[in-house]
């Protein structure tokens, strides 16, 4: 009788009982064909989550080289064969956005040519994502991505806390849109003290959703912000007075069509009760962050005696933590979806959660032909 050889999946078979991980998840059952995960970047910053995963999956990062040639081009070369295996490729987003873009591109378009059974993108933060809607002259950068990733090879991508849910149908394929919230949550319960004093705060009337999300499942007040500190996706001056109406044509005019008020933002007001109590600002994105400071110094003055920021994604752009250090934030918690050390040890302020649990057990059911339900338990569609 002949032997059966597993060559390359020998390394992926458990000689012993699989280890049990916090709230139930398991090892990877290897039951299915093999399966990889590879790291998009290899920049020790960018790799600290990708180590993460596999150490929750017990399995050994794939082994490629990723870098920049002379004239700024990216070039991938995989050191191991992933011919008829499911391939995940784990791209966080550092500050060089596009580079990141390219890598993940490329990448893909590499383990495909490699007959890679399915190539699924694990990027926690989808970029372009804030890019969804068109505006004035623009163009929708997000779906542009989206086609990119479909046209490199592609199949289902895993993310976290999409800008807009409705990103999702900009796919071709499968899109899993996991939450961050039940990690944010476990964080307000276990290390704010007297967090049944707090009340949650939306910093605009569009984050109101989120915020009364996590007022709910905290049996916690809501208070939403409106106002002049919030302009970062106005529609005025979008361009739809076009062609300008100093043109003239021969021949008739145009009709007197009625006049539509410019929106003028009253000055920022505070809807709810924060005297006295501790204040939880919740988004989904922290960048730029005067927008921020600015509501806490407003929660400060409404009688807010401590203020937190909770975010998924901390991108933490050029001055932020110097500007977060010097206001009246007292913590600001993201998590580890952005890579930010840096920001870290120049703001003390700025803690992280982690998120590799969900990322690592979203990767052993599709791995495994798992349904993904568990993962999306208790979550409603305005979540």
């Amino acid at each position: 009788m002949p032997l059966r050889r597993f060559g390359a999946h020998r390394s992926l078979v458990s000689s012993s009982q699989p280890k049990q991980l916090s709230y139930g998840f398991t090892k990877m059952n290897t039951s299915r064909s093999g399966y990889r995960v590879f790291s998009a970047n290899s920049t020790p910053a960018c790799t600290e989550l990708a180590k993460r995963i596999t150490e929750r999956l017990g399995v050994e990062l794939g082994k490629s080289v990723v870098f920049q040639e002379t004239n700024s081009e990216t070039k991938v070369d995989l050191k191991e064969s992933v011919r008829g295996q499911d391939v995940f490729i784990i791209q966080t987003i550092p500050r060089d956005v596009n580079t990141a873009i390219m890598e993940l591109l490329v990448m893909t378009y590499a383990l495909k040519s490699a007959c890679a059974r399915n190539i699924i993108g694990v990027v926690p933060y989808f970029p372009y994502s804030k890019q969804c809607k068109l505006r004035k002259r623009g163009s929708v950068v997000c779906k542009l991505l989206a086609s990119m990733l479909a046209k490199a090879g592609a199949s289902h991508v895993i993310t976290m806390d999409l800008h807009q849910k409705e990103i999702q149908g900009f796919f071709s394929f499968p899109v899993d849109n996991l939450r961050a919230s039940p990690f944010l949550i476990q964080y307000i319960q276990e290390e704010i003290p007297d967090y049944r004093n707090a009340v949650i705060v939306a910093k605009s009337p569009s984050a109101a959703k989120r915020a009364q999300s996590f007022a709910e499942r905290l049996r916690l007040g809501l208070a939403v912000m409106h106002g002049e500190a919030h302009q970062s996706e106005s529609d005025m001056t979008d361009g739809r007075n076009s062609p300008p109406s100093t043109r003239t044509t021969a021949g008739h005019r145009g009709l007197e069509l009625p006049l539509m008020m410019a929106k003028e933002k009253p000055p920022i007001s505070v809807v709810g009760d924060v005297g006295g109590r501790i204040a939880i600002v919740v988004d989904d994105i922290i960048d730029d962050v005067e927008d921020f400071v600015a509501a806490a110094e407003t929660l400060k003055e409404r009688g807010a005696y401590k203020i937190y920021i909770m975010a998924t994604h901390g991108l933490l752009s050029a001055e932020a933590p110097r500007l977060i250090e010097e206001s009246a934030i007292d913590e600001v918690v993201v998590t580890n979806t952005v890579p930010h050390e840096v920001q870290k040890l120049q703001c003390p302020k700025i803690k992280t959660v982690d998120v590799s649990m969900i990322l690592a057990e979203a990767i052993r059911r599709i791995h495994n032909g798992e349904s993904m339900s568990y993962l999306f338990r208790n979550i409603t569609v305005d979540d």
